[in-house]
């Protein structure tokens, strides 16, 4: 199979680059969108796909879910079920766009990028690696409280941001999304187990930040999505409903962001030396 990250520009047609700066100002966010991630650390709500692309993804996730699909090898990391607990399942993996066209062109999607550089501050976007989290109804696992750049120090300076997009209604009921509100202005925490014990992270907390632990649900119809700092806390609950909850989130960071290990950054990557530059194949530029 063709690795897709050898193309760094749209390979189908579920979206159109504009040539113009009146093109793209239609995927501008406002002021007050942007005033809302830097005062509370996201900012939800955002349209990125229409009913075709949400169908052509799920379509595409069906596919490549399957352990013996082609280009397999091509994943980073591939999870059928990341928790310990055969009753409570999380599929997690990391490297699809690679593999099918759809996930490979939601990096390029205009409107992404857009959002994206806005609350870079206005810099230019690098992609870092991407992920997809799939609940199954009624036996859907937890994704346990942490902050993103927990798990992302092999990178510095720390000017990443998450997106992450429903390709079903995401609801308290299948387990959504949850936020605490201005955490990202706690300092880097530990990084617990990702599908662990929900609780985990209260180990790490002082007693304010206890007092402070408030998490608001981003219940998100599919095809939007939400953004959120890399030191925000967030977690997810079980799926105990009779619908699916499937997403994808695309993990962005500032153009100038250096590595800061010798070892591999994602498994199947050439390393890039620690103080050099990221980029180059694996790490392409969206936007600029």
């Amino acid at each position: 199979m063709k690795d897709l990250a050898d193309i760094h520009e749209l390979v189908s047609e579920l979206f159109n680059w504009p040539t113009t700066k009146e093109e793209w100002e239609q995927y501008r966010l406002t002021k007050e969108q942007v005033q809302h991630f830097h005062d509370f650390g996201y900012v939800s709500g955002i349209k990125l796909l229409d009913t075709d692309c949400v169908e052509q993804l799920c379509k595409e996730l069906a596919e490549i879910i399957d352990p013996n699909y082609t280009g397999h090898s091509l994943f980073y990391e591939f999870h059928s079920n990341e928790s310990a607990d055969s009753d409570n399942i999380l599929f997690h993996s990391l490297g699809h766009w690679r593999i099918t066209q759809g996930f490979h062109d939601v990096l390029w999607n205009p409107a992404f990028v857009m959002a994206a550089h806005q609350l870079l501050e206005n810099k230019s976007v690098r992609f870092w690696h991407d992920q997809l989290f799939y609940k199954p109804s009624k036996h859907g696992g937890v994704v346990a409280w942490h902050q993103d750049y927990s798990y992302w120090t092999r990178t510095v300076a720390m000017q990443h941001l998450t997106c992450w997009t429903g390709l079903d209604d995401a609801t308290t009921e299948n387990g959504c999304l949850h936020y605490i509100p201005k955490s990202h202005k706690w300092g880097l925490l530990e990084a617990p187990v990702l599908a662990g014990d929900m609780n985990g992270i209260m180990n790490y907390l002082t007693e304010q930040q206890k007092e402070e632990f408030k998490p608001v649900p981003i219940e998100l119809q599919k095809g939007y999505a939400t953004f959120h700092h890399p030191l925000l806390v967030q977690g997810s609950f079980e799926n105990k409903s009779d619908r699916p909850r499937r997403a994808f989130v695309l993990n962005v960071f500032a153009d100038g962001t250096v590595s800061n290990t010798d070892e591999e950054l994602l498994k199947g990557v050439p390393p890039i030396k620690k103080g050099e530059k990221m980029q180059g194949k694996f790490f392409p530029l969206l936007y600029q």
